[in-house]
């Protein structure tokens, strides 16, 4: 082999290593445009993160600012709910101490007979009711059996007596009626 054919074949290697460059060049520029695409893509979720967690961070904060406020709204509306039932009660409340000024037992009597109607009447108004009691049969939704008698005058399971008055606000047992029930021995 002589000198020229072996520079040709190192010239035609070098253009091979040249070709071989050229298309490693290009493959590596694809790869860097897929490089900063990815980069830029990363990049966008990031900052999609970045909003995602601001934003959750002032949702966070509203929902405690809301807590705040609604536990404060209710403490406040616990403390002032019975406001409307006490301003009707304080007209009867100042009544009942003139009555109690009033030196003459007839007046005294009066007033305080004037007083209880116009308490009664701002109780049933506000929905306030007696739980009726004597001669009815005995319910332990509405009762509170505190005696039992056997008593020949009653059926058995029928209230003989009531002992303490019961009431219901609208159709909520508040106070349970106190009684006494007719329950017949068994011979």
């Amino acid at each position: 082999m002589s000198n020229k054919q072996e520079l040709g074949k190192l010239k035609k290697n070098l253009d091979d290593l040249k070709t071989d460059i050229l298309k490693l060049n290009d493959e590596i520029e694809e790869k860097d445009q897929e490089i900063n695409q990815m980069n830029q893509k990363i990049t966008e979720k990031d900052q999609k993160i970045d909003d995602y967690y601001s934003q959750l961070q002032r949702l966070q904060a509203d929902f405690e600012n809301y807590k705040k406020r609604s536990e404060k709204d209710l403490k406040d509306y616990i403390r002032y709910a019975n406001e409307n039932l006490i301003l009707k009660i304080i007209e009867t409340y100042e009544d009942l101490r003139r009555a109690l000024k009033s030196e003459e037992s007839c007046d005294l009597r009066e007033g305080v007979e004037i007083i209880y109607k116009k308490m009664k009447d701002i109780l049933e108004g506000e929905g306030l009711k007696e739980i009726p009691c004597e001669g009815e049969k005995f319910d332990p939704f509405k009762h509170e059996a505190l005696m039992i008698e056997n008593n020949e005058n009653y059926d058995n399971g029928v209230i003989i007596e009531e002992l303490g008055k019961g009431y219901t606000l609208d159709s909520k047992v508040i106070k349970y009626s106190k009684v006494k029930v007719c329950k017949k021995k068994v011979n």
